[in-house]
């Protein structure tokens, strides 16, 4: 895993138009000192240090009569521990945590929750394949590199240097994560939670993670959106050694047209990354209009035969660092997958087991 969060990268696929989203809230908490903004009755803000490009994630308090429900923990950190102690003394008081929900599995989500469900003793609620492919993920450490991922990074075009890295990293994910709990609460596409006297909805996407939950309340008109949808950056849609036929783009893609269609314009979106904003449409436009764009690109570069490193400059506006080379190759792998599922592109492994992309026939 790159040691950035998994949204950096495509800033250069899908940019925010700023005079199409309206960002209400004109006081931001501070991060990591434990303080929060009250967004809506019962509902409060917190930002929590990541220490890497995109600087925080945004978490989320829910008060109930009798406690709290916390969406979402941060990575695991010494900072961001501080940073929970000083929530505690500051915003959640005497309260005790009933639930800790997470969105998804990656580490900037999910890292705290162990940390939290020992202290609280709450109940941890993920969606079924969140949590079993969290459970998978956090068990690679102190694993050799698999022969199966080598051999999708060597396909993929990576140099040997490439390869070195990836063996001498492989299982830091796990390291971005406390040892989750045992049990969980299940939450599936159409549970309705109750939280103080509202109800919320969970509306689940497909493509950035295997089984991402978004939480929307229509009394409040709020969706806790995640990386579903972010205001000014495109989520990290990837290919991963671990299912290498996958087409997450196209599930990502079909699951945004799903929100819009379940969600009003005028729900005000709490996401991960960046601030509240409203104008959830026609971001989810930006977005699917933004990666079509994209995929028109890189059609047009399949006229010669191209390996997925030889499309970075195609993708992306960006240098692509070493640090940042498993993100790209992911994203580039989902971009030409979702092409080859249109019947749009090919792929041909050569002799030496590299895999070489080209427009189909």
């Amino acid at each position: 895993m790159a040691p950035v969060p998994d949204e950096a990268l495509s800033q250069g696929l899908a940019q925010n138009d700023p005079a199409s989203l309206v960002y209400p809230l004109k006081i931001t908490p501070p991060i990591g000192e434990g303080t929060a903004v009250e967004i809506a009755p019962r509902v409060y803000w917190l930002r929590m240090p990541l220490g890497l490009e995109l600087g925080y994630i945004n978490v989320w308090a829910l008060e109930d009569d009798d406690g709290w429900s916390l969406v979402d923990t941060g990575l695991r950190t010494p900072q961001t521990v501080e940073a929970w102690h000083r929530a505690f003394a500051h915003t959640l008081g005497e309260k005790p945590i009933q639930r800790i929900l997470v969105t998804h599995l990656h580490p900037d989500h999910s890292g705290m929750a162990g940390w939290l469900a020992n202290r609280t003793g709450a109940r941890l609620w993920m969606t079924r394949l969140e949590y079993l492919t969290l459970r998978v993920l956090v068990n690679d450490i102190g694993r050799e590199a698999p022969v199966e991922g080598l051999s999708f990074y060597r396909a993929a075009g990576w140099s040997e240097p490439a390869l070195d890295r990836y063996r001498t990293r492989f299982g830091d994910f796990g390291k971005m994560v406390y040892p989750i709990p045992n049990a969980y609460q299940c939450m599936m596409d159409g549970d309705r939670i109750m939280i103080a006297g509202q109800e919320w909805q969970v509306v689940v996407g497909v493509g950035h993670s295997p089984e991402h939950a978004c939480l929307y309340c229509p009394t409040l008109k709020l969706l806790i959106a995640g990386d579903q949808v972010l205001p000014t950056i495109s989520s990290n849609i990837s290919v991963q050694p671990l299912e290498p036929e996958a087409d997450p783009l196209t599930d990502w893609l079909t699951t945004l047209a799903t929100v819009r269609d379940r969600v009003p314009e005028d729900t005000l979106v709490l996401p991960a990354h960046g601030d509240p904003f409203l104008g959830l449409h026609q971001r989810i436009d930006q977005l699917l209009s933004g990666h079509e764009r994209s995929l028109v690109r890189l059609a047009e570069a399949l006229a010669q035969p191209k390996r997925a490193v030889d499309i970075f400059s195609v993708l992306f506006r960006r240098p692509i660092t070493p640090e940042l080379q498993s993100m790209a190759t992911g994203e580039s792998l989902a971009h030409l997958h979702c092409l080859r599922h249109r019947g749009i592109a090919q792929r041909h492994t050569d002799a030496d087991g590299i895999a070489w992309w080209s427009r189909a026939c």
